[in-house]
């Protein structure tokens, strides 16, 4: 298993931080948020990640020089020239991937504790072509499920906006955590170009894929960029 990490955000919610500085390099807890998410990833015994910059991206390659790579293999995904959202820069890093088994793409901006060995178990077990960490919490927009967590739909409570993959009665809403396992076999299966993002190609592909939802109530999770400025 190889794994991403979403660092080429502008960090809006973090301002006035991120007028001048990467939101990964934002520090909660006595640590910045990639080191946060690098440790993560060592809980499950990864050894090579990819990273994508764009906002600030020469201070986030200084700071992995000067940590030494923080003993893993660590490429450079350059979007410094167009930031590609969530799906382009995912696509853009795809070559990464073709030599492994599964792909975790894990966003900068969130502290977690999820068991990712465990995540990767039910992710192969299932043999679905994306899995999505999801948890019941209060948010705007859900993803929705049914009662197989096979993934359905979405919808924005505050504008009403629903989107259905497959017409199903009964839905059970689950928020998105930020963290998401592909099976490499969904690469040639991305068609949209540019910027696109993640929950637009995974409504697309449920109609006719297994995306799987992975109920992770009781870790650790949170939102940093709705944490406000603390050190």
């Amino acid at each position: 298993m190889k794994a991403m990490i979403l660092a080429a955000g502008l960090g809006t919610r973090l301002k006035p931080f991120t007028d001048s500085h990467p939101k990964a390099l934002y520090v909660v807890e006595g640590k910045t948020l990639l080191e946060h998410a690098v440790e993560h990833l060592k809980t499950a015994g990864i050894k090579e990640v990819i990273i994508n910059v764009h906002h600030f991206a020469d201070q986030i390659i200084k700071y992995i020089h000067l940590n030494k790579n923080f003993g893993l293999d660590i490429t450079i995904s350059d979007e410094t020239g167009e930031l590609l959202e969530t799906g382009g820069g995912v696509k853009k890093a795809g070559w990464f991937f073709d030599d492994c088994d599964c792909a975790l793409i894990r966003n900068a901006d969130i502290l977690s504790d999820l068991n990712l060995t465990k995540m990767a178990g039910y992710h192969f077990k299932s043999n679905a072509l994306a899995t999505l960490a999801v948890r019941q919490r209060d948010t705007s927009r859900y993803f929705l499920f049914d009662d197989e967590m096979k993934l359905c739909g979405w919808e924005n409570r505050k504008t009403g906006e629903r989107k259905m993959s497959r017409e199903i009665e009964e839905v059970t809403a689950f928020a998105f955590s930020g963290i998401q396992m592909l099976n490499p076999q969904v690469f040639p299966l991305i068609t949209e170009e540019g910027k696109f993002s993640l929950t637009g190609l995974y409504l697309r592909l449920a109609e006719t894929q297994f995306i799987a939802g992975f109920p992770e109530d009781g870790t650790v999770w949170k939102d940093v960029g709705r944490m406000g400025i603390a050190h």
